[in-house]
């Protein structure tokens, strides 16, 4: 059986590149606010929250953990096409966003399994959409049954047993089970933003290839202790 981790990493438009019935459908709320500190809050949020919109983000990075070869490997965008290995071993290639997405594709048809953390809420439906959007077709429905794990473990879900306990981030997981947290000073996922404005989209890549090793070694820790009789 192939199974496959994977995360993205998204960057979002900005808010004056919509056209004005998207801004106003979108600062509504922001704009209803009489409290002028609150409302310059909720305008900003409003344009922090466009990276999590597939129709106003694009990706910058996929990462994919191959389980049964143990190989971690990256795409990111970059307009020319390049490889190369980074310290750790991770596998980078850069790519058009458009290229990304088909290549990314065209692995999930030969996959049984992919594994994320908060996938099903972001990750999947985001990719889907996103795919349709620049003209290439997925090859899979990942949004299946929910509380089937057949094709698609959702750790955050598991971890949670299905939202009956609180959620936490990928972050604070990795603490608890004493797992090397990708978060670091200077690059976390609420940086992105910043790292890509400033050219760093290698600094994304690396990212988001240390935050796939985190969640293979969580998927590890759940497959053997809290899979029952599901492997």
């Amino acid at each position: 059986m192939r199974k496959i981790v994977f995360d993205i990493e998204t960057y979002g438009c900005n808010m004056e590149e919509l056209t004005e019935s998207q801004q106003e459908y979108l600062q509504r709320d922001a704009m209803k606010e009489r409290d002028e500190e609150l409302r310059s809050q909720k305008l900003e949020d409003a344009e922090r929250f466009l990276s999590l919109y597939p129709l106003t983000a694009k990706v910058v990075a996929i990462g994919m953990y191959d389980v049964e070869k143990n190989k971690p490997y990256v795409y990111y965008e970059n307009d020319v096409v390049e490889d190369w290995t980074d310290e750790t071993g991770v596998q980078l290639k850069g790519l058009p966003e458009k290229d990304m997405l088909a290549k990314f594709w065209n692995i999930i048809a030969v996959t049984d399994q992919v594994i994320t953390f908060n996938g099903r809420n972001f990750d999947i439906p985001f990719m889907m959409m996103r795919s349709a959007k620049l003209g290439v077709k997925p090859s899979k429905d990942l949004m299946g049954y929910r509380y089937s794990i057949s094709n698609h473990v959702d750790l955050l879900e598991q971890f949670t047993f299905y939202g009956v306990t609180r959620k936490f981030n990928l972050d604070f997981y990795c603490h608890g089970f004493g797992i090397p947290t990708p978060k670091s000073k200077e690059v976390s996922g609420n940086e992105v933003k910043h790292l890509y404005d400033e050219g760093r989209v290698k600094d994304i890549a690396l990212y988001c290839g240390r935050d796939i090793t985190a969640t293979y070694k969580l998927y590890e820790i759940w497959n053997e202790y809290l899979n029952f009789g599901k492997k």
